[in-house]
Parts: structure tokens; C-alpha cells; sequence
């Protein structure tokens, strides 16, 4: 059977210009983009990150999964990072190619603050939204969003898999359209751009792989403080049943509420990603 969504996509991920290692991992194989931020320090975020990615790419070159292959997929990762030595965890987010009842849609996971985005006539959204003290405080009116970008709290997370955390991951469901455009990064890129940045250069650079490269360069550029991996996906098609296009004033829909609070311990304000 043919895939329900047909893509072509890029990726770039560098090290940074303050950081030894690269602990972010990722997998950009059909029906998989997902990235990965591994924290711990001592190498310990490098292999927690792949760890995960390694469970999830089993599920490569499959023409679509579905949320229990992504749930099975998320359990084994927890086990192997939960064996490693105290402290390692990473965060996890991007999105997987799912077919529901014949349709292409994306499904979208998220656990941390790592971010995925996406670009669809000509909107621009965050899907996912962060698992973090900052937006926590945003959510309750206590900080502005344009102040959070400075907050010395910036990096301190609640959710992950690992590091002391049993919080469940995010889930959406998102129609799919011929057209659209996924972001998936690490926070070593949309802590240094500007929404509106990453949001210009989507608009600008046509092949996902020249957005994905100019995305890091940038970041690069105005400081590479972190870690930094862009992945770019871009729809070429998408298998529908019905004779017109989507309803696009659909929502994105959760597909688990899921949300048990804070639940990692504020000692990942030590995190070394």
C-alpha cells in the first residue's frame, strides 16, 4: 500500500559553538522526523538520545504507524534510558506519518522542549508546546512570552524520558495537506531564532533541505550556544477520501489528555544539553 502522506525532506544538526558533543539525535526516514535532545552531561545525553531514536527507527520504511506503534515504541525507549546512570534522560518530539480511516494525517508527539511546528497555507503554528517551568509560568499569566526568551529558567523542564521523569507524552492529530511544511528542532535552534525568523526562512528557501541547513547556519550565527538539529518536511501529497480538499478550520486534535502536572524533579535545571 502507498503512503498515505509522499514527502521529501532535510535535515542538519551541528554541535554548536559552545558544546564538545552533539547530544541531539534524529531520524528523518519516512514515516519518521523526530529529534531528540539528550541532557545528563558525560556523554550520558548523547546515548540516552540515541537510545530513543534507535527504538523508534525500527519503524522506519513502514508506509505509515499508528499511535500504539508509537506508545510501544516510547515504553521500550523509557526502559533502555531508565537503565542508564542516573541523571541521563532527553526530550523527544516531531512527528510520524499516520493513516486514519484511509486519510493522511500527522501525528505529532512531544515530550520536553524540544518544538515542532508547522507552516500550512500559509499559516504558521507551534504544535507542540513546551513541557517547561517558563511556559508553565506563561500559561499562568506570570511571565510574558517575549520575557521568556531571557528567563534564567529557560532550560528547566518538566517532562522528559528519563532523568527522574514519568510524565507521558504529548499526542495531536493534524489533517494533512498537499503543501504543508513540518518543522522539527532542538531548543538549540528556536532559542536562538526568533519565531518570526524560522517563519521567513521556511518562507524563503523552498527545498526542505536548503531551509534545514540555513535554519542551523543561522542559528549558528547568532551565537550556536546548544546543540542545534532542524529537520524540514514538506507534503508533496496526501491521500484523501473525500472529493474536495480538508476542512483546514479543523483544529489540530489531542489524541490523549494525558497531563498528570509536574512531574521531573527541578534538579533538571542542571540538564547539559
Amino acid at each position: 500500500m502507498s503512503a498515505p502522506i509522499s514527502v521529501v525532506f532535510g535535515a542538519a544538526t551541528d554541535a554548536g559553538l559552545r558544546r564538545r558533543i552533539n547530544e541531539d539525535s534524529h531520524i528523518a526516514s519516512a514515516p519518521l522526523f523526530l529529534v531528540a535532545d539528550g541532557m545528563g552531561g558525560h556523554q550520558a545525553g548523547e546515548i540516552a538520545s540515541a537510545a530513543v531514536i534507535e527504538e523508534f527507527a525500527a519503524l522506519a520504511g513502514r508506509p505509515s504507524v499508528g499511535i500504539d506503534d508509537v506508545r510501544t515504541a516510547l515504553a521500550a525507549a523509557r526502559r533502555r534510558v531508565e537503565a542508564l546512570p542516573a541523571g541521563a534522560g532527553t526530550t523527544l518530539t516531531g512527528v510520524v506519518i499516520a493513516d486514519v480511516d484511509g486519510e493522511g494525517y500527522w501525528l505529532a508527539i512531544n515530550l520536553g522542549d524540544s518544538r515542532t511546528y508547522r507552516l500550512s497555507e500559509g499559516e504558521f503554528e507551534q504544535v507542540s508546546v513546551d513541557h517547561s517551568v517558563v511556559q508553565e509560568l506563561i500559561d499562568a499569566g506570570q511571565l510574558d512570552p517575549e520575557a521568556a526568551q531571557r528567563d534564567t529558567r529557560r532550560n528547566v523542564i518538566t517532562r522528559a524520558i528519563g532523568a527522574g521523569s514519568a510524565g507521558d507524552a504529548d499526542y495531536w492529530l493534524l489533517p494533512a495537506e498537499a503543501g504543508d511544511r513540518i518543522l522539527v528542532c532542538s531548543d538549540g535552534l528556536s532559542g536562538e531564532l526568533e519565531r518570526e525568523t524560522i517563519h521567513a526562512i521556511l518562507l524563503a528557501e523552498s527545498h526542505p533541505q536548503a531551509a534545514a541547513t540555513r535554519l542551523v547556519h543561522e542559528a549558528m550565527l547568532r551565537g550556536g550556544r546548544d546543540n542545534i538539529t532542524a529537520l524540514v518536511v514538506d507534503a508533496t501529497a496526501v491521500r484523501s477520501r473525500a472529493s474536495g480538499p480538508r476542512d483546514h478550520t479543523a483544529p489540530s486534535t489531542p489524541v490523549a489528555d494525558e497531563i498528570d502536572g509536574d512531574t521531573l524533579p527541578r534538579a533538571v535545571a542542571a540538564r547539559g544539553n
